[in-house]
């Protein structure tokens, strides 16, 4: 088959041809970046829908925003509909689904991630590839649009979320607020444990419980019982057995990279880059979910956002390095009392010797708290008011010394929780 590119007939011969695997945030902020600069570029990608923001998926199940609203900017290079089967680097070429082979002069993987499925007893038939009935993993707009067409036909269904962090904490607030009768299990001792302390996640799963969701915690899913093709229970390890109508996979989510490793690039957690997020092939690059930079994979939107800024930069002649990212984890849980917003960063469990301010409010129910290692800020935890974000995000990702208090002593600790963080 002839190696072929849509934008052939137009090259002028001068610029590279960059093509990009993946029309998610980081794949499809490259294309903009690079088509604003005048290369020749082109976007592969197997969604069938205009590519969004995955980030606000949560908000098209909940009702608030239809899939229009979280559409990404087009793009002015030619964006191709199909999947990328075979990376041929020797011919410089990436082989698709539908037939095409589409030649590169760089080639970018920008392929996400997937979700993973806990090996449950009963998820699979044998031999089955696909989820039974009623099963979702809350990744694309079609699980998306799936599920909120479930919802909507019955009201007031029964779902179960496995996983309480990031992700089953916004699908569960999302299918509460659209009537469904919401159970979420969670198998370690509290939500959100790898960016909230106990008692910010406490607040968290106080405002759950009053939209109606079930929480369990410490509890682990055993298997499930599938009914005519649909899964109808969720057993648990204890013996409890919970019935369900649909039930939403939030287990996390892992690298995608077998296409990158069928063709012998270097993969550990993902596809390994170095500061020019160059992989072990020096033509091809990867960023975002799929890329591992210094033994880091993110798996979040800001650090895709300045890997494709960095990338952009590089490929039209500059020489941005990227060197990582301190990632900021925002949250905003709405509520007809109220939204409950939260944002967390860092280090939010204090280890022997740090130096900890909290404050608290019950009856507003807000609570802030930064741990101060030395002179720097490592982290800290603000739930329900946020003016003081700004400050302390700035403090931590500076990571330089904060300043002495009045006294000339040590670090204004109070003052990094007031003042809009006083600094």
């Amino acid at each position: 088959m002839t190696a072929v590119h849509p934008h052939d007939a137009e090259r002028t011969g001068h610029a590279e041809r960059v093509v990009v695997i993946g029309t998610g945030l980081a794949g499809t902020r490259l294309a903009q970046r690079l088509g604003g600069c005048g290369e020749d570029t082109v976007l592969i990608g197997e969604e069938a829908h205009t590519p969004y923001n995955r980030v606000l998926l949560a908000e098209v199940l909940a009702g608030t925003y239809g899939p229009d609203v979280i559409a990404l900017p087009g793009t002015s290079g030619a964006r191709l509909r199909t999947r990328a089967v075979r990376i041929d680097r020797g011919r410089r070429l990436v082989q698709c689904e539908n037939g095409a082979e589409v030649t590169y002069d760089r080639l970018v993987l920008a392929t996400g991630s997937n979700p993973v499925l806990p090996p449950l007893r009963g998820l699979f038939a044998p031999g089955a590839t696909a989820l039974p009935g009623g099963v979702y993993a809350f990744r694309t707009m079609d699980d998306c649009l799936a599920l909120g067409r479930e919802i909507e036909a019955a009201p007031g269904s029964r779902a179960v979320v496995v996983g309480g962090g990031l992700l089953g904490v916004s699908a569960a607030r999302a299918l509460a607020r659209r009537g469904a009768q919401v159970v979420l299990v969670q198998q370690s001792e509290r939500l959100m444990e790898r960016q909230l302390d106990p008692r910010s996640s406490a607040l968290v799963r106080r405002h759950l419980e009053a939209l109606g969701v079930e929480i369990h915690t410490e509890c682990r899913v055993r298997g499930v019982g599938v009914v005519e093709g649909r899964v109808r229970r969720v057993e648990l390890h204890d013996g409890y057995v919970l019935g369900t109508d649909v039930t939403v996979l939030a287990c996390g989510v892992r690298p995608r990279a077998g296409l990158a490793h069928a063709a012998g690039l270097a993969v550990r957690k993902g596809v390994v880059v170095d500061d020019e997020l160059r992989t072990s092939d020096p033509r091809i690059h990867a960023v975002g979910d799929c890329a591992e930079h210094a033994g880091a994979v993110y798996g979040l939107a800001t650090p895709a956002l300045e890997q494709a800024d960095a990338l952009a930069d590089l490929l039209t002649g500059g020489t941005t390095a990227y060197t990582g990212t301190r990632t900021l984890t925002r949250l905003t849980l709405p509520h007809e009392a109220g939204p409950l917003d939260l944002a967390a960063f860092g280090e939010t469990e204090a280890l022997p010797g740090d130096d900890v301010v909290q404050l608290t409010d019950a009856t507003r129910g807000t609570y802030r708290k930064v741990v101060v290692r030395g002179d720097r800020l490592v982290g800290g935890v603000l739930v329900g008011e946020l003016a003081a974000v700004g400050a302390l995000a700035h403090a931590w990702e500076s990571d330089e010394s904060l300043p002495a208090g009045d006294d000339g002593g040590g670090a204004p600790l109070l003052h990094l929780l007031t003042h809009d963080g006083g600094l």
